[in-house]
């Protein structure tokens, strides 16, 4: 309000002036009197005055008289102006004065909104002690962190056997305990296993501090130490869907609405790196070992170290995941990459959630087509269909279901990527089948089982 009181001498500065001029420009009220002659027309206020006859008697002083009924309206007219001009200004003011206040709330509720948000990260925070803070994109709700080694070595327990997770081919994954506080998973990569090692971490780190979606892993930080590099990761509870498909448990935790729920949280992901992301993402390297699953067997996509952005058509430059089974055809035979690349190795995750069996891996690109070839009858006949249903969920769906689910994987395998679905038309189609429980919107009468069955560590 210091503004406003700046602005109130002004306003009574213009009042006063105005009105100065009001009385300066009144007539002088006494007669006056004319000796023989009359006023220029030019000097004659006509309209306030009027003289008697000009043949009076001689010796007889002619007389003006005043009249007041123009000086009244002179006067109306001026106090008319001077209100409006008063109701203009206060108006002005008020408006002012509303949106000062205004701002200023809104001022004070992002103030405390970045509150909130920061007193939810403490105790993440916290216990992220011995690194930095280092910004990787301005896209991303946050930052990704750069972690001490020594921090990483003590979470660890010294980098214990028995606390691996997964041991694969792109590096190992132990689970580490922050400060006591919080479990986290952190990937451990060799840079001199191979010479594209430090670009796949370096992508790695690219995208996904860029990427913040409910269905793609987040990257807590890394760590560069010597010839090793470390990714740290939210921790995924149940480990990754070929774990728990094809390791010991045979896949018994996961029920059919369970393994829908799964393909619409892998085909959300997708939509959102297709269509959200600018340019668009092809994740590239989509099978069920990048698949993880949290306490509730909720599914985000993990390893973007060959994630690039879609349009690339560089034959000389191919890049095929460890299991070519999930790669498009006319990537391999042409070096073609869109989205639709995705959606092919998105049926392929389909088709193997149905049968419950691990894909043949092929290494030749005939080979490859030969498999979708081999799967066609048995998707495409609605007799056959159940036989090689996985037998964990076989007789547990309703088959109009089932029959949907397989006629949305063969579309996605068509040879021709542009015979295959986009990904947010998969997703479409597979939401009506997964209940309302379960993040779909499906209504189920029966009781559905608890998706916190036998849950694994990752």
């Amino acid at each position: 309000m210091n503004k406003l009181s700046l602005l109130m001498p002004t306003w009574a500065l213009i009042i006063t002036i105005l009105f100065s001029h009001i009385i300066d420009a009144r007539p002088e009220s006494s007669p006056s009197n004319v000796s023989g002659h009359v006023l220029a027309k030019e000097e004659e206020p006509v309209s306030q005055f009027s003289t008697m006859d000009a043949e009076s008697p001689a010796g007889n002083p002619e007389v003006r008289v005043v009249h007041h009924h123009d000086l009244n309206k002179r006067i109306l007219i001026a106090l008319i102006v001077a209100s409006t001009f008063l109701g203009g200004f206060l108006l002005f003011l008020s408006c002012f004065w509303i949106y000062r206040r205004r701002k200023l709330r809104d001022s004070n509720g992002k103030s405390q909104k970045k509150k909130e948000e920061a007193a939810k990260g403490l105790s993440l925070s916290s216990a992220m002690v011995g690194f930095s803070s280092s910004r990787m994109g301005s896209s991303r709700k946050g930052s990704v962190s750069i972690f001490d080694y020594h921090t990483l070595e003590a979470a660890t327990n010294k980098f214990a056997r028995s606390n691996v997770l997964i041991e694969g081919g792109s590096g190992i994954v132990y689970k580490a305990l922050l400060d006591e506080k919080v479990l986290v998973a952190v990937k451990k990569v060799d840079v001199t296993t191979g010479p594209d090692a430090e670009r796949k971490f370096n992508n790695e780190v690219k995208w996904l501090s860029k990427i913040w979606h409910q269905n793609i892993i987040k990257l807590l930080g890394y760590c560069i130490h010597d010839q090793t590099r470390f990714l740290v990761y939210e921790l995924m509870q149940n480990g990754s869907l070929e774990t728990q498909l094809h390791g010991p448990t045979q896949g018994s935790a996961l029920t059919w609405h369970l393994r829908l729920k799964i393909a619409v949280d892998v085909a959300r992901g997708l939509e959102y790196l297709h269509e959200n992301c600018n340019p668009p993402v092809v994740h590239r390297d989509l099978q069920l070992s990048n698949i993880l699953l949290d306490s509730n067997f909720s599914a985000k996509l993990s390893h973007f170290g060959i994630a690039v952005t879609f349009g690339i058509e560089n034959k000389d430059s191919i890049e095929v995941s460890e299991t070519s089974a999930y790669v498009a055809p006319e990537y391999i035979l042409d070096g073609k990459l869109t989205d639709k690349s995705d959606v092919y190795a998105f049926g392929m995750v389909l088709f193997e959630l149905l049968i419950g069996r691990k894909l043949v891996e092929y290494k030749t690109p005939d080979q490859n087509q030969s498999l979708v070839k081999r799967a066609m009858p048995q998707l495409t006949d609605r007799t056959r269909l159940p036989n090689v249903v996985d037998p964990v969920i076989k007789n547990t769906m309703d088959l109009k279901h089932l029959y949907q689910v397989a006629a949305v994987a063969v579309l996605c395998v068509q040879p021709e990527p542009s015979y295959r679905p986009l990904i947010t038309d998969v997703l479409h189609s597979l939401i009506p089948l997964v209940p309302l429980e379960l993040g779909g919107s499906l209504r189920v009468t029966e009781p559905i089982s608890s998706v916190c069955s036998n849950p694994s560590d990752q």
